[in-house]
């Protein structure tokens, strides 16, 4: 955990257009696309970050907890970032904090992760 610090962060920006909603209704069964990004898509940014970021390769979640609070439109960037906030070392705990928002700012979800990270790097 020794490049793990309080405050280390990693973002990555996605825009999600008319062939992810199509794609995801497909995948999905859904017999129509959906009308705003679905919140799995966005989860899956977190995931991204978290196991090739911060912490990386070889981190295992252990929890997840999303508050999504609007509805993200398709085809505008949605930067989507995670933070370490608490660092357990003892139990190889690392706490993040996850934002994803607009790029004017609009926050559309956030929450926290909670990942073990005893076999990051190896």
């Amino acid at each position: 955990m020794s490049l793990l610090e309080i405050g280390r962060s990693a973002s990555t920006t996605r825009t999600f257009d008319e062939t992810d909603a199509l794609g995801y209704a497909e995948l999905s069964g859904l017999a129509e696309r959906p009308q705003t990004v679905p919140e799995p898509l966005i989860g899956g940014l977190f995931s991204y970050l978290l196991g090739v970021k911060v912490p990386g390769f070889g981190t295992n979640y252990l929890k997840q907890d999303m508050r999504f609070l609007v509805p993200a439109p398709f085809g505008a960037p949605l930067t989507a970032t995670v933070t370490v906030t608490r660092l357990r070392p003892e139990k190889h705990l690392v706490d993040l904090e996850t934002v994803c928002e607009t790029a004017e700012g609009q926050r559309i979800c956030e929450g926290r992760a909670l990942v073990y990270v005893e076999d990051v790097g190896k």
